[in-house]
């Protein structure tokens, strides 16, 4: 049986890890989802919520991967044997299948506006009507998800180092380039004051339950954190490196992605006279209007999709990896096969999400289509339960010393931070998530 691989360097995690929290939750879905639920009101939430609860369940899943070194399943049953806490990790497997069954159908949209892009049809189109055309096309979504799909299968099958790694090394650094970039180009045009008012002054008195939410839930998807995703990359982790601040530096990536995605978009959605709760299409029909206000317009509309793909491709990476290894069990010999069959069957689940805005829009599940049931069933709800259980295991099933002694590994002293996230994650995490969930129903 061949070994379980290793990251290659701390660099190497912290690229890959951030690539999986930052893809699409950061500069597909937050400017949407601020877009769509009052702007600075939700931007501030998110970023509370991030640092207060997202935070502290990235370092509890950093140290049940590191300290057994196994997938999602195994990582609970080594620390928890003989109970029923591995069925967390299942929990998280299963999320991750849907999840990627829709999170595919993005990544479509994606290769076709970049087919677009190259050959210039995309230059002064309408795009709120060109958005429409391609995800109503049937023949065209389910093409576009499954070629998405197989570029993921391809990476993760060549493993952690060669593939996953490798390729998070490359995509992360060029998005950050051409991003900061992109938010220069925004901010210059005129009415742009508009936009970053929109998204940096607050109105407390949007505030309701829902966005709060909406909030933790963008939260937890923007860093991957609930389903266990980070379990399983923590779990490649070498034992020298430092988990604090290896989770330092994801967070603080995908909250300066996450502002640096809406500095793009939503002075540009005030300056060319958009709406700002335009919803799941925001980042499809504004930027490319940004586009065709710069000089070289489509050569720089034809590269930001290109690491568009790139940050898309890093979250699906990290979300097939959990299926792939839970079920190879820690045989790489077995990867190759494991992660083309998972992937197929992703792919094959995901084709009624592709299909819900065109041939299966009249297909409703608890009022909602496919695709927004599906993102609203991992994102506002496996994901808020996933993290509860993940901080009630670390904080009241495992022996607080255990924890300490993990977390202390690579650093030079940690007490007074260790107190503060010991108990951040005991009282604050849990009882936070469970009123936020309660106050969602109506029972708060």
């Amino acid at each position: 049986m061949k070994k379980q691989e290793q990251w290659t360097s701390k660099l190497g995690f912290i690229l890959a890890a951030a690539g999986s929290a930052i893809g699409l939750g950061a500069i597909w879905k937050f400017p949407y989802m601020a877009g769509t639920n009052g702007g600075g009101i939700f931007f501030v939430i998110f970023l509370l919520l991030t640092l207060i609860v997202g935070a502290p369940i990235l370092i509890a899943e950093f140290i049940i991967g590191r300290k057994t070194q196994k997938d999602a399943v195994r990582a609970y049953q080594t620390l928890a044997p003989g109970s029923k806490w591995h069925w967390l990790g299942i929990g998280g497997v299963i999320a991750s299948f849907i999840l990627l069954s829709f999170y595919g159908v993005v990544g479509g949209w994606i290769l076709s506006y970049l087919a677009r892009s190259f050959t210039g049809s995309l230059a002064n189109a309408d795009y709120a009507t060109l958005f429409e055309e391609i995800i109503t096309d049937p023949i065209e979504v389910v093409i576009s998800q499954f070629v998405f799909m197989l570029m993921t299968i391809w990476v993760v099958q060549g493993g952690v180092q060669k593939g996953i790694e490798r390729a998070s090394k490359y995509m992360m650094p060029a998005l950050f380039i051409l991003f900061i970039v992109l938010a220069v180009r925004a901010l210059t045009l005129d009415g742009a004051s508009e936009g970053v008012e929109f998204l940096l002054k607050p109105d407390f008195s949007a505030i309701t339950g829902e966005t709060i939410l909406l909030a933790l839930g963008q939260s937890f998807f923007a860093l991957s954190v609930g389903i266990s995703v980070m379990v399983t990359y923590a779990s490649y982790l070498s034992k020298t490196e430092n988990i604090m601040k290896s989770a330092f530096s994801v967070v603080g990536l995908n909250i300066f992605i996450s502002l640096l995605a809406g500095l793009v978009i939503f002075p540009a959605v005030f300056a060319l006279g958009y709406e700002p709760g335009e919803g799941p299409g925001l980042v499809f029909v504004v930027l490319p209007a940004v586009f065709n206000e710069m000089a070289f317009g489509g050569f720089f509309l034809a590269i930001f999709m290109v690491l568009l793909l790139f940050a898309t491709l890093t979250s699906a990476f990290s979300i097939l990896e959990i299926v792939v290894a839970v079920l190879v069990k820690g045989n790489a010999g077995k990867r190759g096969v494991t992660a083309w069959i998972s992937g197929l069957l992703i792919f094959l689940a995901g084709v009624p999400s592709a299909l819900s805005f065109g041939v299966w829009s009249n297909i409703k599940i608890a009022g909602k289509s496919i695709f927004d049931f599906a993102d609203f069933l991992t994102s506002n709800i496996a994901l808020p339960m996933g993290a509860l259980f993940i901080s009630l295991f670390v904080a009241y099933r495992l022996p607080r010393q255990l924890v300490k002694e993990e977390l202390s590994k690579g650093a030079n002293g940690i007490g007074v931070l260790f107190n503060v996230w010991y108990f951040s994650i005991r009282y604050i995490v849990p009882v936070g998530i469970l009123f936020v969930f309660l106050r969602s129903l109506g029972i708060l």
